[in-house]
């Protein structure tokens, strides 16, 4: 996160974390509420251990970090976040963004106060209220449920990839894609000619059976 002392550390924390807490569920058989009860206590878990290191050690004081994912249960995805770290998907030819920002614009235009144009460009549009390092960043991730089809293309991305790359690019960019990692390369390309200041992370994935 940028604007927070040691976020690299919390990132690794959470990758180390929130992974051996998912291999507890069943992903052949997990119902929905077993799947998501587990992902928000890694995601608590991941909150709180980030949180304590930065009590514990001055120079990670206050380090945070965005998530998001994609959980895999049968068929069924499970996708959410904390954060303004984002999950798109592209189906049948349309861009759909999956997850919410959890950001002070987001929170403004959700209450009518700003429009999604003010809120591209608004000084406020980077700060959040939610993110893993902080008392709410383990209140839950309220997932949402989304049913596989072939052909679904889906973008994991931080903010460096939207702050660099528009709906319209990224869309082309993963309409015209045939391999996922030649996309997510394409789309990290275009993040940084347009100009991203952030950290540029892109993971896609392809649905193909």
């Amino acid at each position: 996160m940028g604007g927070q002392s040691a976020g690299e550390k919390a990132s690794s924390l959470a990758m180390e974390i929130i992974p051996r807490k998912l291999r507890h569920l069943d992903f052949e058989k997990a119902t929905a509420e077993q799947t998501i009860q587990t992902i928000n206590d890694a995601v608590s878990e991941a909150n709180i251990e980030i949180m304590a290191g930065g009590e514990v050690n001055s120079k990670l004081k206050n380090m945070g970090t965005t998530l998001v994912f994609v959980v895999r249960v049968v068929e069924t995805l499970f996708v959410g976040g904390v954060g303004d770290s984002r999950v798109y998907l592209l189906r049948a030819g349309t861009l759909q963004q999956l997850t919410t920002d959890h950001s002070l614009t987001q929170a403004l235009v959700d209450a009518g106060t700003l429009t999604l144009e003010e809120a591209a460009n608004h000084r406020y549009r980077n700060v959040l209220y939610r993110y893993l390092g902080c008392k709410e960043g383990g209140q839950g991730t309220t997932p949402k449920t989304i049913k596989a089809e072939v052909n679904d293309k889906y973008l994991i991305c931080s903010d460096g990839v939207t702050g660099g790359a528009d709906d319209l690019k990224l869309a082309e960019l993963l309409i015209s894609g045939t391999c996922p990692d030649q996309t997510a390369k394409a789309i990290v390309q275009a993040a940084t000619d347009g100009g991203s200041k952030d950290n540029i992370t892109a993971v896609v994935l392809f649905v193909d059976q």
